[in-house]
């Protein structure tokens, strides 16, 4: 046999990064630029003229741009998620009674 020589793919695990958006990002901007191609489809049928459905697009297009990149950049690839979930967490639990707490079951420990 000949000497063969392979390459090895050092991506395996890892997340995918397109133009600095990394992971989720990237599905972010698809959507957005799919919002976008629909808000501006309705105005033109609405009949708004052409250059102020252009004009409103392209504004909505460069803050969504800038917003989701400011996400990637801020909080990275799992962090928007970590942050998300945070928020969800109560800070405090507050209970009335201790019903909860006196049941009267026995357990097993």
């Amino acid at each position: 046999m000949a000497n063969s020589t392979y390459q090895i793919n050092k991506g395996i695990n890892k997340s995918i990064v397109f133009k600095g958006l990394r992971a989720q990002y990237i599905w972010y901007m698809g959507a957005g630029m799919f919002a976008l191609l629909i808000i501006y489809a309705v105005m033109y049928m609405l009949k708004v003229n052409t250059y102020i459905c252009l004009g409103i697009t392209l504004c909505l297009g460069t803050a969504m741009i800038m917003g989701i990149y400011h996400l990637s950049a801020t909080y990275g690839e799992h962090g928007l998620t970590k942050a998300l979930a945070k928020r969800s967490v109560p800070m405090v639990l507050k209970s009335i009674s201790r019903k909860a707490f006196k049941s009267g079951r026995k357990t097993d420990t």
